[in-house]
């Protein structure tokens, strides 16, 4: 079997063990394995593709990893839009009454359609009640 078929099934095989353990460990090596396999296929000897290997792993293991882990750190993305009505609280301006269909809550100066995120519960003209999630145009929300 040619060596360039070996190094091939070896950046592959690790090209997936990465895509399963998302660490940024075997990224590295499947693609000093992918430059070892261009390097076999242009006819030099084993132990020069696997100089290739070693080299261009190395490198880029010690120059992504560092820059992998700091994206990994980052703070979560800034909410934006609906989403981060979640967790807001907010007051009710109708009753809300699921089996009625009725409800609508004031958040952050903007009126909503509510219902409540609990089927038997209702809420009253002027209780403070919590977003607990955002569905379509209509805020579920509870005490």
């Amino acid at each position: 079997m040619d060596a360039w078929i070996l190094w091939l099934a070896v950046a592959c095989i690790l090209g997936v063990g990465e895509m399963h353990q998302g660490g940024f460990y075997l990224a590295p090596f499947a693609a000093g394995a992918a430059l070892a396999t261009v390097v076999s296929l242009l006819g030099v000897g084993t132990l020069l593709a696997l100089v290739v290997f070693l080299v261009s792993s190395g490198i880029a293991f010690a120059t992504l990893r560092p820059v992998a882990r700091r994206h990994r750190s980052l703070p979560p993305s800034i909410r934006t839009g609906a989403a981060a009505l979640v967790g807001r609280k907010a007051i009710v301006l109708e009753r809300i009454a699921n089996d009625e269909g009725v409800g609508c809550v004031k958040i952050e100066g903007e009126v909503w359609t509510a219902r409540s995120f609990d089927e038997d519960e209702t809420f009253d003209p002027g209780e403070r009640v919590e977003v607990v999630e955002i569905r379509g145009a209509t805020a579920l929300v509870m005490h």
